[in-house]
């Protein structure tokens, strides 16, 4: 075992070692690999823990880790998961289950009512500098650590705390309110004695739920009856998968087949269930009804599960409940919300640890000047309590209030009108990001498809000149009701077959207009719908001669919208569907004829295959016809030789539209017939059925006349365009991670401008081992400046073997596109940026497939689009369109980072004059840990004398909000984080110990007759040079700002009168007093401001170079 694992240690540092992929050695087998991969993850993790231990460790952040991982422990015991079974489900007996199954309730709640005030004040001491100030107000219970007034202490920890569990109340409570909305959203339930209506919250597994059309699904269901006659229904399934195609769901036949809702209670009969999974996209299952003889079994698949979260799209539909809450496939596949904390406030954190151990030294410093005389451990403790003004509490108080200030500004904010800041507490990551991780449908499309060209190979058509279209289709088809007999052959022959007179070119291009719009209205998987007034009994008994097929009253379903938009289209220039069933389908030409049409075999479009086909018979004349249409990839080799094919479809590819190309072929009865056989023996073989299918099939796909091309673009969200390049010029790197097909994610990307014009696009092949890995990443390497468009199978791939060197190589691209993507793998890549780069990353989605990766997300974004508020709840901002998230950024992402970092610093320089001044004062007087300012002094120096115009820095701004839009440049530059460095820390620092120098040895020589003196010159100095330096730092003035100044000013002035017991009155309305205060003001604020000026004046920042 020993040898074995050398063997395994040596093989792994020999790979690595070449940071090189091209030199890296292959494994010979996979076995191999996967043998040894348990001792291959031990290795790093026994080197960590080599380094662990000891007092070092301990309090270098050691206590941190302990207590974290004791919370988490508890946490795991809370939430200790039940674990999950197979099940049996009777029809509508909820009574007759087994087990006790989750309730169906939908929870996005951090706490509950027992949970909130620890969970908060976890929250909160989690970090240094609260706990930090919990010690130090702790400690002034003990008599001989005494110094001031406990309420000195614990009134600004209390305040802190009040404001934090208020905006967290407030948080939850929202969040409450909107569960509660969804939870009751109200169904009808069958029972014995009929309807009844439920909340959503009160179903249970086994209950019989109807829903209606354009609904969304409570709970995962198996799907019993429906009202539509085939005994099927479309589903929109965007909000769990992404994918914007309507699926096809299939009804349990033996339910189904019952006369009337009704009998689903006087049958016996339960469905099997496997246990809950992840999977979304497979089920296993049996549906059985016991009181039939023989009994019937019927096996469930996926194509009879109505999953929660899904939409109905057609009819109305019963299922049966078999999984609810947190069990059903969309909460299985979303994560919990966690805790967001700003980068700003870990930098902040920082400092304070190197402020608390500044104190440290300063305070062994002076007990070390005393000389440890006495019980100099005592001395000490002083000291760090006298100087813990040092790390002042108001810094968080002034933080969280400026982040609500930033939150408020940006809900009012005219130009991004619904925007709602649901998580207050991280509104400087806006301006922070560079890596924006966004969802395609919905996001930055609108899921709208509209056909824009038709391209016959000589003459193209755009939407411009369709009107000439409708007229050669109603010439063509207007000869025929010229006649007096109706519905004869005749009627179907178009005009260009009688016509004689006439140019010959009109005719030819008028009867291919003619060829290419039936092709298109044929060859689909469209169905027209009617919507029928349905009686109270909810059975649909609709009568189609009634209905007469009218335009207004008829509705296209299909499993594409591509396709819905090419028959749609036909419609507009002339050629209606209006009836389709499983073996026929009617067309309406614009004399209103009726032309019917025989599906005699239809081929289904697959990914594989990329094409459909149909072979049709007309009634009116017995012609069979092959039509076939599909990606120009498939259809090339297919259709007869053209010299235009190629390069029109990279025309429209580089429009952004979406390509189809249709062909057809004429068949004898002969060749049908031939075919038919062929083709039903092929079915019928018990081995390779599917390739021999195909083999037959492409038989026929030899040979076909190009018919034209179509292209139909994914219409996208207002504004994408600019804003993608606004964020891109601003730095951000923009990945799109979609659910849809490979093809679809291209052309967006390509439309939307998210790849570039000129920029090459490399599609990462499919790979499903180590070594196709291996080869298609070193391909990739070779690339340079390409986007990269990769499938979630494939990525999982690369993730497995080669992780490092697939993020490595990806965060180089321009852009990269993830298609195919499940929900939990968009959430996966949103945590391996932030691992491998360390950079924030934002998250932006408008489905319920986009929660898990908007909660992973540093900052998550949600959009309320049409599909619901799923993404827009679970979000940290919610906004209403794509567009606005420049804004959000460039202004209020920007102003909320340089507002925060300068109030952080200069709440911390506050705090340092003070302690510069107590040390000074302290070394003076023999190093006597006496206080120099004791109780009302202190407590209004840190807030009623400087809070309101420190607090006015939140309303500071470098540039208008236009320019700072018109160059986003500026915004790149942050994400360097000079705002709030330990360079301007160090400046900060050095300002403070100047001017505290100055204020006290300035009092100290102008020092008069008696102590009381020193301490009225260096205060009322001290709170004017507070005021001078938040005009220093402003950088352009709002009237609130000159209002706070004079304000605190006149406050200061004001309570004079009443400190009697720290002032002399009478000294204080003498000249000397205010000569002397000025002295020093002036010797302390004056240099600072000349060199403001002459740093403005010759190294001047990007800002200021702009608003000049």
């Amino acid at each position: 075992m020993d040898r074995k694992r050398s063997r395994c240690i040596t093989r792994y540092s020999l790979e690595d070692e070449p940071s090189n992929l091209d030199e890296m050695p292959l494994m010979m087998s996979e076995e191999g690999f996967e043998n040894d991969e348990s001792d291959y993850q031990t290795l790093p993790r026994a080197r960590v823990n080599q380094r662990r231990g000891g007092l070092g460790w301990f309090l270098l952040g050691g206590w941190k880790v302990l207590c974290g991982s004791c919370c988490d422990c508890l946490v795991r015991i809370c939430r200790r998961k039940k674990e999950l079974k197979a099940r049996t489900v009777w029809l509508g007996c909820p009574e007759k289950c087994e087990e006790k199954y989750p309730k169906n309730t939908i929870k996005n709640q951090k706490y509950n009512i027992i949970t909130f005030v620890p969970g908060v004040l976890y929250q909160q001491f989690k970090f240094f500098l609260n706990l930090y100030f919990l010690v130090v107000a702790c400690s002034q219970f003990v008599p001989s650590l005494k110094i001031g007034y406990l309420y000195t202490y614990w009134a600004p920890l209390g305040f802190v705390l009040a404001v934090t569990m208020v905006r967290e109340a407030v948080d939850e409570v929202r969040r409450c309110q909107r569960d509660k909305e969804m939870n009751s959203q109200l169904y009808s339930k069958l029972t014995v004695r009929g309807k009844i209506q439920v909340k959503s919250s009160d179903i249970q597994v086994g209950d019989l739920i109807i829903v209606e059309k354009n609904q969304r699904i409570p709970a995962d269901m198996i799907f019993l009856r429906t009202s539509e006659k085939n005994g099927a229904c479309f589903i929109r399934t965007d909000q769990l998968d992404g994918e914007t195609d309507w699926k096809l769901k299939v009804t349990v036949g033996c339910t189904q087949r019952l006369p009337a809702v009704g009998d689903l209670f006087s049958i016996s009969a339960y469905v099997y269930a496997q246990k809950p999974q992840l999977d979304i996209h497979s089920f296993e299952g049996n549906f059985t009804r016991e009181d039939a003889d023989p009994q019937i079994h019927e096996s469930l698949s996926i194509e009879n599960t109505l999953w929660a979260s899904t939409v109905v799209a057609s009819g109305t539909v019963i299922g049966v409940v078999i999984y609810t809450g947190k069990e059903t496939r969309s909460v299985l596949n979303t994560s919990y919300a966690k805790n967001k904390v700003g980068l700003l406030d870990l930098e902040l954190n920082r400092l304070t640890k190197a402020l608390f151990l500044a104190q440290v030294v300063l305070s062994v410093v002076m007990v070390a000047l005393q000389g440890f005389v006495g019980p100099w451990y005592r001395n000490l403790c002083r000291f760090v309590v006298l100087f813990s003004y040092i790390i002042p509490i108001s810094l968080r108080v002034n933080l969280d209030m400026g982040k609500s200030a930033y939150g408020w500004m940006i809900m009012k904010d005219e130009n991004i009108p619904g925007t709602v800041v649901r998580t207050s507490t991280i509104p400087e990551e806006l301006g922070r990001l560079v890596y924006l991780l966004t969802d395609k449908t919905g996001t930055l499309t609108q899921n709208e498809m509209i056909f824009k060209r038709l391209h016959l190979g000589t003459v193209s058509y755009g939407t411009d000149t369709m009107d000439e279209i409708q007229s050669h289709i109603v010439q063509s088809y207007a000869q025929g009701t010229s006649q007096p007999s109706s519905g004869s052959a005749g009627d179907a022959a178009p005009s260009w077959k009688t016509q004689t007179s006439g140019p010959k070119v009109r005719k030819s291009v008028s009867s291919r207009i003619h060829e290419a719009v039936k092709a298109i209205a044929l060859c689909h998987n469209v169905t027209p719908v009617y919507e029928s007034h349905v009686g109270v009994n909810g059975e649909t008994e609709s009568a189609e001669a009634d209905q007469d097929f009218s335009d207004d009253n008829r509705t296209y379903q299909a499993s594409s919208p591509d396709e819905v938009a090419l028959v749609r289209w036909t419609e507009s220039v002339g050629l209606t569907l209006v009836n389709r069933d499983l073996t026929s389908l009617q067309l309406k030409t614009p004399s209103g004829q009726i032309l019917s049409f025989y599906i005699l075999q239809i081929f289904p479009f697959t990914s594989e295959s990329k094409r459909m086909g149909i072979i049709v018979r007309e009634e009116s004349t017995g012609d069979i016809t092959f039509y076939m249409k599909g990606a120009d990839v498939a259809m090339a080799s297919i259709v007869q030789y053209n010299d235009w094919l190629e390069e029109e479809c990279g025309n429209m590819a580089r429009e952004g539209l979406r390509t189809l190309v249709v062909a057809k072929k004429c068949l004898s009865e002969e060749q049908y017939q031939d075919f038919e056989n062929r083709y039903n023996q092929a079915k019928l073989s018990i081995h390779d059925r599917a390739l021999k299918v195909a083999a037959v099939v492409e038989s026929l796909e030899r040979e076909m006349e190009l018919l034209c091309l179509t292209g139909v673009e994914d219409q996208l969200q207002a504004d994408v365009r600019p804003t993608l390049e606004l964020l891109r010029n601003a730095g951000i790197k923009i990945w799109m991670l979609t659910g849809d097909k490979l093809e679809t994610a291209t052309c967006i990307a390509k439309s939307s401008h998210l790849v570039s014009r000129n920029q090459d696009i490399h599609v990462f092949r499919p790979v499903s081992n180590r070594g196709e890995a291996h080869l298609e990443l070193n391909a990739f390497r070779r690339k340079h400046d390409c986007a990269l468009v990769i499938s979630g199978d494939s990525l999982e791939v690369c993730l497995r073997y080669y992780e490092h060197e697939f993020v490595e190589l990806a965060c180089q691209c321009p852009a990269v596109v993830c298609c195919r993507c499940s929900p939990t793998q968009k959430a996966q890549i949103v945590r391996l940026l932030q691992q491998h780069t360390a950079n924030r990353t934002c998250a932006i989605g408008d489905g319920g497939n986009d929660v898990s990766m908007i909660q992973a997300a540093d900052c998550g974004i949600g959009i309320e689009g049409k599909e619901g508020k799923q993404a827009s709840l679970a979000a940290d901002f919610s906004i209403t369109q794509f567009k606005h998230i420049g804004r959000l950024l460039m202004v209020h992402g920007r102003n909320s980072y340089k507002r925060s970092a300068a109030l952080g610093q200069f709440v911390m320089h506050r705090g340092m004059i003070i302690s510069t001044m107590q040390a000074v004062f302290s070394s003076i007087f023999y190093f006597a840990s006496v206080p120099l300012y004791q109780g009302f002094l202190m407590v209004g120096y840190a807030t009623i004398y400087t809070m309101f115009p420190v607090f006015s820095l939140v309303l500071d701004q470098d540039v208008k909000p236009e320019m700072a839009l018109l160059y986003p440049e500026l915004y790149k530059d942050l994400t360097k984080g000079r705002s709030l460095s330990f360079k301007t820390f160090l400046i900060w620092v050095l300002i403070s110990v100047y001017q505290g120098g100055i204020l006290m040895y300035g009092a100290l020589l102008l020092f008069e007759s008696e102590f009381v003196h020193v301490v009225a010159i260096s205060f009322t100095a001290l709170i004017l040079t507070e005021l001078l330096m938040v005009a220093l730092t402003i950088r352009t003035w709002h009237w609130l700002m000159v209002v706070a100044e004079f304000f605190s000013l006149g406050c200061y002035l004001a309570s004079l009168a009443f400190l009697n017991e720290y002032f002399d009155l009478s000294f204080i309305t003498t000249w000397p007093f205010l000569w002397k205060v000025s002295a020093i003001t002036l010797v302390s604020c004056l240099p600072l401001y000349i060199i403001k000026y002459l740093k403005r004046k010759f190294s001047p920042p990007s800002y200021s170079k702009l608003s000049s």
